[in-house]
């Protein structure tokens, strides 16, 4: 839309959220709150987009750039208000641009492009200079109110702290969204001073020079508050969260996905999720993991930019960047860190860790195992209590383990190393040496029982009660 410019408001310093990060690069549903109006912009289609920044501005403007390349980053000065802001924004035009521009918040990260783009569409089509949202709100304290005459027509737009006691009255709240047509926006701003109870340049008194100039005024009421509600807080910021969580669950609900208990459940908005998906209580699909076909997940899973294969079931596990094969199996209660590969018809079984790893097809590490820096080839097991001791204290080092290995519990490989297909290792065997295909690594000492030794060191204890007790037992026999 070469006509359209979309400024979007991003100085303030969000005092009220008591954090070091600013405030619109809190993140919700798994991106920054800035993120989400950049992303209505750009659906938008608008041919400029001018991002307002001060707080933090280095932090904000890396965010904005790196999201939407292209984007106008302009410096709020020393003058207070969004009226200054959007003034600045306007300068900082091409200066051949006279069309439509929309003015939006950092800080309102519901708000759809749908919406914004019915609220231009009846701005163009009833010819306004300003076109405004509104909303009704229950206790309106802290809003401007919207001023209407006796037959319902925009009058004015009064903030709190400058209204009388009738206009506090008022339900019917700004929302802070603005259509402007460019001429009379710059035009009406112009005119605006700091003379109010806050000393800022407030943008909605455009609206009165605009008004007094003979453009038409609009204000459209929303019917959903959730769209232009704005987050100043971390209650408030935590409330929104899970109404779009509860709007994204919903939403993979009527596309296929069975979500058994979308109270425990959260899906952030980059997920991608195929028909007859399961997700079972507590689980978290964060960034931008990727869950195909029948595949099971949860309960009590967290998955971080995974890709689940078809039919796979992952069971109370945390992952991040993993991926996990087709109808493989992962957990109860396995841990996998970045990098880690699970072939199809794999197995990642209770309590093991797996890191930079590849797993291959049908290959199984059912339990209580580590596996770092390792390449497993195909229908392979690794025994119970299997370690690979990856790191010499100064670097890591590689372990391979070929197709068709058994290796037996309590096995420790020291990388690195490497085990031949269809090699074997026996129960308790420190590999340090590279065993070839076909063979049987063992390296444990005979046995050696020590007659009487608990009875002789461990006098009076429990234990050599019971054994003298079973040696009289054993004579008596």
């Amino acid at each position: 839309m070469p006509d359209l410019a979309v400024v979007i408001l991003a100085a303030g310093q969000g005092t009220r959220m008591k954090s070091q990060r600013p405030k619109v690069l809190h993140t919700i549903a798994g991106i920054p709150m800035v993120s989400h109006v950049l992303a209505t912009a750009d659906e938008l289609g608008a041919a400029h987009v001018v991002v307002v920044v001060r707080h933090e501005r280095d932090q904000v403007a890396s965010v904005v750039s790196e999201q939407l390349p292209g984007v106008i980053v302009v410096d709020q000065d020393d003058v207070p208000g969004t009226g200054r802001a959007v003034q600045l924004a306007l300068a900082g035009l091409p200066g051949t641009f006279s069309g439509t521009v929309v003015v939006l918040s950092a800080d309102v990260p519901l708000l759809d492009a749908a919406t914004v783009r019915g609220l231009i569409d009846g701005h163009v089509l009833a010819g306004n200079a300003l076109t405004l949202l509104s909303v009704h709100l229950a206790d309106p304290t802290g809003f401007g109110r919207i001023v209407r005459s006796s037959n319902g027509e925009f009058e004015s737009i009064v903030e709190q702290k400058d209204a009388t006691d009738a206009e506090r009255a008022i339900t019917e709240t700004n929302a802070g969204v603005y259509v402007f047509e460019s001429v009379a926006l710059g035009t009406a701003l112009s005119g605006v001073t700091t003379q109010n109870a806050q000393n800022e340049m407030y943008l909605t008194d455009a609206a009165a020079g605009i008004r007094a100039a003979g453009g038409a005024i609009e204000a459209v009421a929303v019917t959903d508050p959730w769209l232009v509600t704005g987050i100043n807080d971390r209650a408030q910021l935590a409330a929104a969260a899970a109404e779009l969580n509860a709007r994204i669950v919903r939403g993979w609900q009527l596309a296929g996905v069975t979500v058994q208990e979308p109270a425990t459940t959260w899906i952030d908005l980059k997920a991608v999720l195929a028909e007859d998906v399961e997700l079972l209580p507590g689980t978290q699909i964060k960034g931008a993991t990727v869950i195909e076909r029948g595949a099971i997940v949860g309960p009590q899973t967290t998955l971080v930019d995974c890709e689940i294969g078809e039919g796979a079931v992952v069971k109370r596990t945390d992952a991040t960047l993993a991926v996990i094969g087709k109808n493989a199996s992962v957990g109860p209660f396995a841990y996998l860190r970045p990098g880690s590969y699970l072939g199809e018809d794999g197995k990642i079984g209770t309590f093991v860790e797996t890191k930079n790893s590849k797993i291959g097809r049908g290959t199984k590490v059912p339990h209580l195992s580590y596996i770092g820096d390792t390449t497993v080839g195909e229908e392979s097991n690794i025994g119970a209590g299997t370690i690979t001791a990856n790191y010499d204290g100064v670097n890591k080092h590689a372990t391979t383990v070929g197709s068709h290995v058994r290796t037996a519990s309590h096995n420790v490989f020291v990388a690195p190393v490497s085990i031949g297909d269809g090699a074997y290792t026996g129960a308790g065997t420190v590999v340090r040496k590279d065993v070839p295909a076909g063979a049987l690594a063992v390296n444990v000492a005979p046995q050696r029982n020590i007659l009487g030794w608990v009875v002789d060191k461990r006098p009076g204890t429990a234990a050599a009660k019971a054994a003298a007790e079973a040696d009289t037992a054993l004579t008596r026999e």
